[in-house]
């Protein structure tokens, strides 16, 4: 167990990520490029490319997400969407960038490949 988004973690991630090889995305997850930048007190940032977790920045990304830490735990652990809606009403969330693209998160369907790979992380992640 990896505590999550540590220098550990992360590299757990990494891992995971090239042993998971493609993960068969539909088109619109499969050229999504988004940043999230979580407060946390430590400054953590990372991004999504690929379908798959990356510590830091991604420079190409086309919307930035900030987030506080205790949220971005809850939504992790419960991939509860109708949290992560809540968050963005309430202020939690704030998206930078194209709106359009973080939206077609909600309705994009990960592949059984992509649904593994974070079943994966999850199993090794101590929150």
């Amino acid at each position: 167990m990896a505590k999550f988004l540590s220098d550990a973690w992360f590299a757990q991630v990494a891992t995971a990520n090239a042993q998971a090889g493609d993960l068969n995305l539909p088109p619109a997850l499969a050229t999504l490029i988004i940043n999230a930048r979580i407060d946390d007190g430590n400054g953590t940032a990372l991004h999504i490319k690929d379908g798959k977790l990356h510590q830091g920045s991604a420079d190409n990304a086309i919307s930035t997400i900030s987030i506080d830490g205790d949220t971005f735990n809850q939504l992790i652990k419960t991939g509860d969407k109708d949290l992560a809606i809540e968050a963005f009403m309430t202020g939690k969330i704030r998206v930078d960038g194209d709106m359009t693209a973080v939206m077609a998160l909600q309705s994009a369907k990960p592949s059984p490949e992509q649904k593994a790979l974070f079943k994966e992380i999850l199993a090794f992640t101590e929150f």
